[in-house]
Parts: C-alpha cells; sequence; structure tokens
C-alpha cells in the first residue's frame, strides 16, 4: 500500500469508528433479544491468524450468550437445540452471503440416577462425578453437548449444502466441552498423581475438544472448537452506559473492566484463505446470525425456512449504540442486502449529539457524508471490495499479513497497524478507545472538525497481551493473561470453585 493511501485508510478508518459508537460488543443490545439470551450474538471477531504456522488462515470468532457468572449453575450455559447459529461471508461485495457454515446442536439428557432408600431418583446437577480430560470421558455428565457443522454455498436457505467432517475420523458430530463447573469436577490423569495445576486441567480439558475438520471444497484442512471462554470484551461497562460517567481524558489504564469476571461461549472456526475468498477479491465480508424455529420448537422439520432470525453481529456495537431503539428488533432480523432502510443512522448518527450535551463539547457538524461511504463499503483501498454494495458487516482484507500480539497496536489502523480494526477485528483491539476519539471529529475535515482535540478514552485498556484480574485491574500475572496466542485465541473460562480460583486464568 503506498504512503498517501495509507494516510487515507487512516483517515477515512477513523471516521467510520464514529458511526459504531463507543464499545465494541453486543450484550442485550435490543429489546427482544433479552428474552432469548441463548441466541445473543455479544462478539464476532475475524481477522488473519496470527498462530505461529498458521498465517494461511483466517479466524472466526462468534461470541453467544452474554455476561455469564461463573456460579451460574446448576443447569450453566448450554447453547439452544431449536435454533441455528451461522457464521456468514460475503467475498464479493453484494451484501448476500456467499458461505454460510452452519451450527446445530444437540443436548442428550442422560437422566443419571442414584439409589436413595431402595428407589432409582434422577439426580438434580449436571454431573454425578468428575469428568475428562478426553472428549469421551462424559460417564458422570448428565447433560452431553454436541454439535454438527454444514456448509452452504449461496444463499443461506437455498444454497448447496455439503456437511463438514472430523479430519482425522470421518465424524459428523463434534462434543462441545461442559462449561467450567468447578475445578473438582474436570479430571487430569496426565501423571496419574494429581500433581497438575488445577486451573490447567480445564485448559487440557477444553483443548481436546479442538478439531481438524475436512471442508467440502477447501484445500487443505481447518479448526473448529465451540466451547466456553473467558470473555475478551473490554469496557469500564458501567460508568459508560452511566450517561458516559467517567473522564473520557483519563489515563488509558486508570478503569476497570467491568466484564473481567464474565464468561462467554464462543463459535471458533479456523479456515484456509482460499477457502474464504473468491477469485482475485482479497476482502471477504463477516458476520454472525442466530434463528429459532417459527414454531417454538414443536416441529423438528430440518428446513432453514422454519426459522426466524433473532440476532444478527457484524461491525461492533452497531446495534446497540448507533440503531435507534425502535429499530433495534427489526435490525436484529434484518440482512445486510436490506440497510439502506438504517442509512439515516449512519448519516445523522445521535450518539454525537448526546456527547455534545453531556460533556459541553461541539459534536462534528453533519449530515456525516463521509460515513456512508466508510461505514457501508470499506475504506478505499483497504477493505472496500472492488464491487461493493453498501451493507453493513465486518470486513477484512486476507492480502494484509498478521501481526505477531507484542507487536499488535491496540489502535489499529487508527495506531497505524493495518492488521488491525477495522480491517477485520482482533481479541486485543481497542475499539473503544478509537471510536471516543472518532466521535470527537479528530479526523474530519477542518470545518466539520472541532477545536482541542484530545486522546480520548474509556479508561478501561486492551493489548493482545494483557492481563485482568477478575476485579476488573490490570495484572502482570501471567495467569491473568486475557488472550492466548493460538486458536481460539479467546482463554481459558474462570472458575467460581474452589474460591479464589476464579482468580486465575491460563497462560
Amino acid at each position: 500500500m503506498s504512503p498517501n493511501l495509507k494516510r487515507m485508510g487512516l483517515a477515512v478508518a477513523v471516521a467510520a469508528m464514529a458511526s459504531i459508537g463507543i464499545q465494541a460488543s453486543s450484550h442485550r443490545e435490543a429489546p427482544g433479544i433479552t428474552k432469548s439470551p441463548k441466541v445473543d450474538g455479544t462478539d464476532f471477531y475475524m481477522f488473519r491468524s496470527y498462530e505461529p504456522g498458521h498465517a494461511g488462515y483466517v479466524t472466526l470468532l462468534a461470541n453467544y450468550i452474554p455476561l455469564q457468572d461463573v456460579y451460574g449453575g446448576p443447569n450453566f450455559f448450554t447453547l439452544d437445540e431449536d435454533a441455528l447459529y451461522d457464521i456468514r461471508i460475503d467475498n464479493d461485495g453484494d451484501a448476500v452471503e456467499d458461505l454460510t457454515f452452519e451450527f446445530r446442536f444437540t443436548n442428550s439428557a442422560k437422566n443419571l440416577s442414584v439409589n436413595s432408600g431402595g428407589k432409582t431418583v434422577a439426580i438434580p446437577l449436571i454431573n454425578a462425578g468428575r469428568i475428562g480430560p478426553n472428549t469421551s470421558d462424559t460417564a458422570a455428565l448428565n447433560v452431553v453437548e454436541s454439535y454438527g457443522l454444514t456448509l452452504i454455498r449461496g444463499d443461506a436457505r437455498t444454497g448447496r449444502r455439503s456437511v463438514v467432517t472430523d479430519a482425522m475420523t470421518g465424524g459428523r458430530s463434534f462434543a462441545k466441552p461442559v462449561d467450567r463447573i468447578g475445578d473438582k469436577s474436570i479430571r487430569d490423569d496426565r501423571d496419574g498423581l494429581g500433581s497438575v495445576p488445577q486451573n490447567d486441567q480445564y485448559d487440557v480439558y477444553a483443548n481436546n475438544h479442538i478439531y481438524t475438520i475436512a471442508i467440502p471444497g477447501c484445500d487443505g484442512t481447518g479448526h473448529v472448537f465451540v466451547g466456553q471462554r473467558r470473555d475478551g470484551f473490554v469496557v469500564n461497562l458501567a460508568e459508560t452506559f452511566d450517561l458516559i460517567n467517567l473522564n473520557p481524558v483519563g489515563a488509558r489504564d486508570s478503569e476497570t473492566n467491568d466484564l473481567a469476571e464474565k464468561n462467554v461461549t464462543t463459535l471458533a472456526l479456523e479456515v484456509p484463505i482460499g477457502c474464504l475468498t473468491s477469485g482475485n477479491e482479497p476482502v471477504i465480508g463477516g458476520w454472525t446470525t442466530a434463528s429459532v424455529r417459527k414454531d417454538n420448537g414443536k416441529s423438528k422439520d430440518s428446513s432453514r425456512k422454519d426459522y426466524t432470525q433473532v440476532s444478527r453481529l457484524g461491525s461492533p456495537l452497531v446495534n446497540e449504540v448507533v440503531i435507534g431503539y425502535k429499530d433495534k428488533n427489526r435490525f436484529n432480523a434484518s440482512e445486510p442486502k436490506d440497510d439502506a432502510q438504517f442509512a439515516t443512522y449512519v448519516t445523522n448518527p445521535s450518539l454525537p449529539v448526546l456527547i455534545e450535551a453531556l460533556f459541553g463539547v461541539a459534536a462534528p457538524t453533519g449530515p456525516r457524508a463521509d460515513l456512508v461511504q466508510v461505514f457501508l463499503t470499506g475504506i478505499p483501498g483497504l477493505t472496500q471490495p472492488a464491487s461493493v454494495r453498501p451493507s453493513e458487516m465486518l470486513r477484512l482484507n486476507t492480502s494484509i499479513p498478521p501481526v505477531d500480539p507484542p507487536a499488535q497496536n491496540s489502535l489499529g489502523v487508527l495506531g497505524g497497524d493495518l492488521a488491525g480494526f477495522p480491517n477485520g477485528r482482533r481479541p486485543g483491539d481497542d475499539v473503544v478507545d478509537i471510536a471516543l476519539r472518532a466521535e470527537m471529529g479528530v479526523l474530519l475535515p477542518a470545518a466539520q472538525a472541532p477545536a482541542g482535540q484530545l486522546p480520548y478514552t474509556d479508561g478501561a485498556l486492551v493489548t493482545a497481551t494483557i492481563g485482568y484480574s477478575p476485579d476488573g485491574e490490570v495484572s502482570n500475572d501471567p495467569r491473568h493473561r486475557l488472550f492466548r496466542p493460538s486458536f481460539p485465541y479467546l482463554t481459558t473460562p474462570l472458575s467460581g470453585s474452589p474460591n479464589p480460583a476464579h482468580a486465575r486464568a491460563t497462560p
């Protein structure tokens, strides 16, 4: 990329952030989805894999079920077997999916029982003994979760369906590890002596559920994992939603990460680049959706026409702080090709006006024609396809090489790191700070940009190598690392038992 084009990309990218809002997640973003947390998409990531030896892959992470507490038993956080969970890819810029990775879940209840005074009585718990470390070690597990993965080429409803299989066994079903019940429930017999650190036990158990997969029509193999992870989204959430009750020009590590004690459920795919792109076009668009049965699960018909979409997430936080309250449910049910109906929320964003009222600063003047081009079409020369239909999704230029975690700039393109947000999104990209600076018009033309630009922040710092204690404080303890440098990148979920084991995370 030429220096001039790079500078243009930086300027346009920052302007685009103004349309995204002040966070990077979509926990409980619409009134309708609050009724169905199992199908509430919280975060979507799409980036060139930076695990050593994996540069030829793209990683796709779709997080669901927000704000999981470590003590969330006895039923914990199973996914909905009457729902469809999709990761969709548009590889020609027409705002219609060309590839859909469809996840369908099965929850098999064993109804484990005990002999109580001569009577056989079903137990009330999810397990009757220790579980793991192997995927087959489920004798004591009362509810076993598994899933099938299907690749649909073309329209998600009518396209050609092919089953994704286990590349090692040819199997069509994959096991999901049980959520982190607590450290007494997960077994690790690597040395037979019980000397393995407790926190590593779940890590070994969960890693055994990372599968190498054969993807029909693709050269090479990929990887899949579905399971509970520690929530990697970093934000000073409570003060942000309290009318931005924080110091927006304070230090980047001066506030707590309010989600540091929460877990989330991740659907993770690692796919060869050539499987996702089309022809000579390196830019792909991605988003995740969840759909539920129209008949509330009464019918077992597997046709997609019997489902209705209730969740949609591409670029971070669009529905939460950009789309008006009256249209939030409608956005969740919509498709990118129909995004012209929401254009006013981009050309005339409400959030800068709210910030102006709260802090007595001047909001950028509108209408924001610059945001129409950037927010809906991608950045020219970086994430805009050669032929594009304006639509909202996360876009990634797969020709930009990945950056190792220590060298990543958490401000992404704004910080000169073209492999970061909004060129896709990595777990360590600090979308919050990028957005706050953009809201103040830092790179708008002089006639539109308010005077006195400052490095705005919510105070909760995120980087690719950061650690956070469950209390939300930045930590140098390697056990508190928020991310891992390998697939699926989000780290081991926190445990609530034994206390205070939940304060430790796997390096």
